[in-house]
């Protein structure tokens, strides 16, 4: 019987493997406040190279189209773009945000009740800033107030 190879766990954003905690290791301890660190930083060099991509993108396609179809079709194609780079940079806003929490020996902990949000939904979402119970109650507030 061939040996079994061992199943490589998925990378996280910015290219990092998920954090492996050891038994009684203190939340945010070092080690994982520079997994997440490197995490954040890895992710938003890759946003940032995107952004950087469309804006040389653009400047090369900014020879006006005679036609007045391909004119239209190029307009809404950099639209498009554009609305995509927009919420990238919104997300590497809140990538420094948690990089300064990090900074400030604030990461990991839910802003609302102080409780920690945890590793596996940073390693999810990285920039959270509230456990899953705030969240879920933030949500229900949302909808109910349409």
């Amino acid at each position: 019987m061939p040996a079994r190879k061992k199943k490589e766990p998925e990378l996280l954003v910015g290219g990092i493997k998920p954090y492996q905690a050891k038994k009684g290791e203190k939340y945010m301890n070092q080690k994982q406040l520079d997994h997440f660190m490197a995490m954040l930083q890895g992710w938003k060099a890759e946003l940032q190279g995107e952004i950087d991509r469309t804006i040389h993108h653009m400047q090369e396609e900014a020879t006006t189209e005679a036609d007045p179809n391909d004119r239209a079709s190029l307009e809404t194609d950099i639209s498009l773009e554009l609305r995509s780079r927009d919420r990238e940079g919104k997300l590497v806003k809140k990538i420094n945000e948690a990089i300064d929490r990090i900074d400030e020996g604030e990461y990991g902990y839910c802003e609302s009740c102080g409780v920690e949000i945890g590793i596996q939904r940073l390693e999810a979402r990285p920039t959270a800033e509230l456990c899953i119970d705030c969240k879920t109650l933030d949500e229900i507030r949302e909808k109910q107030m349409g």
